[in-house]
Formats: structure tokens, sequence, C-alpha cells
């Protein structure tokens, strides 16, 4: 008897299977093929560190005054040995936006309302929500945060090419990388905007 009733619960989770697979089939001729080597694309709204100049005051991020002084802070920490600025260096993981320089393995998974992305580097899971829906109005910190984004075609090609995200509520402390430079303490990261190049 009880051998009649697994065969039954197997054939039940088959199905199951087979019905959830074919919902959340994806449209391979409207969402992009990303696999492969990934880098950030290029945004205005982002200062990229420019290895031709010194490290340091010499990058000259955009910074109000406020976190100017706390740049400085933190160089003259760094200078004395000290990395109070870079929480991996105190064992804390790290936290977006830093998490997604991808030093390691990383894998983009692409359903039609979620997307996720699989980073070796601590066994990150970042998840993408791009079904449409609201802020939540609370919500725990983590170190992935919560992500919204929204598919774009950028090119007018037919495709999407672009995944625009908006992340917030990152636990902190968190930082960019070891240079120093402090993102603001708001629980959000700039935006990204993931394309493959």
């Amino acid at each position: 008897m009880p051998m009649r009733g697994s065969i039954s619960l197997v054939v039940l989770i088959g199905v199951l299977c087979a019905t959830l697979n074919g919902a959340w089939a994806l449209d391979e001729t409207k969402y992009p093929d990303w696999k492969g080597q990934w880098v950030r694309a290029d945004s205005a709204e982002i200062a990229p560190l420019d290895f031709r100049k010194p490290w340091g005051l010499g990058q000259q991020p955009p910074l109000t005054p406020e976190y100017q002084a706390v740049f400085e802070a933190n160089l003259k920490q760094l200078a004395a040995g000290v990395k109070a600025s870079d929480p991996t260096a105190r064992c804390i993981p790290a936290a977006l936006p830093r998490v997604m320089m991808a030093i390691h393995l990383m894998e983009i998974v692409i359903l039609p309302d979620t997307t996720y992305i699989m980073i070796e580097t601590s066994s990150t899971l970042r998840r993408t929500f791009a079904d449409g829906r609201a802020w939540p109005k609370e919500r725990e910190p983590g170190y992935a945060g919560v992500s919204i984004g929204q598919w774009e075609d950028t090119d007018r090609g037919g495709r999407f090419d672009t995944l625009a995200v908006e992340t917030r509520w990152i636990k902190g402390p968190h930082s960019c990388d070891d240079s120093g430079i402090p993102l603001h303490g708001d629980e959000q990261a700039p935006r990204d905007r993931l394309r493959r190049t």
C-alpha cells in the first residue's frame, strides 16, 4: 500500500512540474541570451573609477561636502593602514553594489517576471522583480537588498537588451570597493543598467 501512495505522489509532482514549466516558458525572441562574460555597462549616472588617475582624491568622485569629508577621513585611515571604511576587511559580506563586481563566476537566469543573478562570491543571490510591482512599504534590509527593474528595448530592435534596476534596503555597512569612497547611508544603491556589450 505505501508503494502505491509513493507512485501517486511522484506522478502528481511530475504533473505539477510540467504545468509550472509551461507557465514559466520564456519567449526567447523577446528576452536576451545573457550567457557568457559580464562587464558593467557605462552609465552617465555613475562615475566609474579612472585607473589612469592616482588612487584616492585623484579620482574626484562626485560627492556632497558632507561625503567629501567622510572620503578624506577614510583616506587618512587607509594611509595609516586602517581599513575601517571597507566592511569586507572586517568579514562583513560584500553588499550591493560591490558584490556586482563579479570577481568570481556570475550566472544570470531570466524568467518573465524575475531575473536572478547568482554570484559565486559569498554565494550571493540577487533577485530583480520585473513584473511591474510597487515598492513594499517596509522591508528588512539584506546584503543584496530588494531590486525592482524594468526590461528595455533601447535599440528598438524588438528584443529587450537592457535591465534597468533600482535597489533599496541594502544592509549596511556597504561600499563600492576598497578605495574609501563612501556610499550614501540611505540603504540604496546607484541605479543599475545591466546590458551585455
